[in-house]
């Protein structure tokens, strides 16, 4: 056995890794998670292909439409104009409202990025995959891995509001995506800005384009964690944007435009364009920079609405858009700044309206009608077997896709949601459902003076209980009350119940199955 080194940077670590386990109450277990934390699975060169169990679906004879899905970062519903916004300028966003659908109790799959966005790719609830918290660099140093174990511990007790890290460190190879989907049928699939389900610059199992993608050019990372890279495909351009980040909304925007230039033509394509903006830090290039009336957050939404007008130009200039459909939406609530919109209550990270309802606008030409309006309840993750259908592939039969095919809902040929209800996760927990206009959690906390985190489900939450403050369960009629202002559970104690059915149920469904697989019969 070849004898192991140690050099003095490494004892110093160590060093520093015992010490805190010796003065810090639970330190110890916070020692083993540095030890565990960023290593992820090994990449093995020789790994086998992934398997996509996708098929055509038999007879279909429909045209495949071009897609361009427009992900925004952190983006409240109420920041476009379209949306009741009165501050911030966003003529072309509000023009595809004009020229197609725009939903209003439309939800992310969860309240923070990866979850929101691996559901989304998936059309399943974070919670199979495993990525249920903001997946971390793999190049985070010692010292912010000890501080983020120990905000966990802290966490755990109650004090902060965070708890536990992802169960893996990237999207698992099981998973199948959108872009694995579309590819089956034909497509030309290209990944544009932030991916955030993996930082493949440590790991390369977690690249987008070992996940159905042929073309990506954008960072592993969010643009708050440092060192981000910058790649085209597999290829590292820059080591870390740093703070140069002003450039990232027009690099998005012309990467976008190049991609539909390249693959226009007999071959259908799926552009997936994340922008990073406008989660933190916020910064604005020149031409825009200091021109809206909502401080720095609004440049940067202004210079993203400049973005999505340039990539509809150039689909009207070359004759594409009637054969495209464009979908714009965000992964959560917005942080910070924002307006979650309609008085929405709470923010990002949060299971009120506020950290998961978000916009969602469609534009196809021909079978969308032209400014109309959904108010059915749907949700990210029926991206997946809408658009799947639309091409002409089924959903994977070896599994449970949460989420339901809402072409009706877009077209208007159909009244009514495809779901009986939607669950609001909170991190691994599940705090609450929506079925029809109800609105229910079974627990959360309250954010509210003098003890924002008073959820009864650790140590300072059941120190701060008191019959006159907190209590739950809590029920909300959204169509009279979208905003949770009003607590209707004692009043209404049979709808409790019964969405109290709803949550327990699927607990124990995803406790039997957590992954969702299907076995064959």
């Amino acid at each position: 056995m070849k004898e192991q080194l140690l050099t003095r940077r490494t004892v110093m670590k160590l060093g520093a890794m015992a010490g805190a386990a010796a003065v810090c109450p639970g330190g110890a277990g916070i020692v083993s998670d540095l030890i565990g934390m960023g290593t992820g699975n090994a990449y093995a060169a020789e790994k086998a292909p992934r398997t996509i169990p996708v098929s055509r679906i038999p007879g279909f004879n429909g045209k495949q439409p071009n897609i361009v899905l427009i992900l925004c970062d952190d983006l409240g519903q109420g920041d476009p104009g379209c949306y009741g916004d009165k501050t911030i300028r966003t003529p072309n966003i509000d023009s595809l409202a004009s020229e197609g659908v725009r939903f209003t109790d439309f939800y992310s799959s969860a309240s923070l990025c990866s979850p929101s966005r691996v559901g989304l790719l998936t059309g399943r609830y974070a919670i199979r995959s495993g990525i249920v918290f903001p997946l971390q660099s793999g190049g985070q140093s010692t010292t912010s891995k000890f501080m983020q174990s120990l905000a966990r511990r802290f966490g755990k007790l109650g004090a902060i509001d965070m708890s536990v890290k992802s169960m893996v460190d990237g999207i698992p190879d099981e998973e199948v995506t959108i872009a694995d989907a579309l590819k089956v049928a034909g497509y030309r699939t290209g990944m544009i800005g932030k991916w955030h389900l993996g930082d493949f610059s440590h790991d390369p199992q977690y690249h987008p384009m070992k996940h159905g993608f042929d073309e990506f050019f954008g960072t592993p990372m969010t643009n708050d964690e440092l060192p981000n890279p910058l790649y085209r495909n597999e290829i590292m351009l820059e080591k870390d944007i740093g703070l140069n980040q002003a450039r990232l909304t027009g690099l998005s925007t012309s990467e976008a435009i190049g991609f539909i230039e390249r693959n226009k033509g007999s071959q259908p394509f799926f552009l997936y364009l994340a922008y990073h903006a406008p989660h933190l830090p916020l910064y604005a290039s020149e031409n825009f920079k200091d021109k809206s009336g909502a401080g720095i957050y609004g440049d940067v939404v202004e210079e993203m609405d400049w973005g999505v007008g340039e990539v509809i130009r150039y689909l009207k200039d070359n004759g594409l858009e009637d054969d495209t459909i464009v979908i714009f939406t965000s992964d959560n609530g917005p942080w910070y700044n924002g307006n979650p919109g309609e008085d929405f209550r709470r923010r990002k990270g949060e299971s009120y309206e506020g950290g998961f309802r978000v916009p969602l606008i469609v534009r196809w030409p021909g079978k969308i009608v032209p400014g109309s309006l959904c108010t059915e309840p749907a949700q990210n993750i029926d991206f997946f077997p809408t658009l799947s259908a639309l091409a002409g592939v089924g959903t994977p039969p070896d599994r449970i896709i949460d989420g339901k095919d809402i072409t009706g809902l877009m077209t208007g040929e159909s009244k009514k949601s495809p779901h009986d209800a939607l669950y609001f996760y909170h991190v691994e927990q599940l705090e609450g459902v929506r079925s029809g206009d109800w609105k229910y959690f079974h627990y959360v906390n309250h954010y509210t003076w003098p003890q924002p985190l008073d959820k009864p489900t650790t140590t300072f939450g059941k120190m701060s209980q008191d019959k006159f403050l907190g209590n739950w369960p809590n029920l909300y009629n959204l169509k009279t009350d979208p905003g949770e202002n009003y607590d209707l559970a004692s009043r209404y104690p049979e709808v409790c119940t019964k969405m109290e059915k709803l949550m327990s149920n699927w607990e124990k469904d995803i406790k039997a199955n957590r992954k969702g697989w299907i076995k064959k019969q």
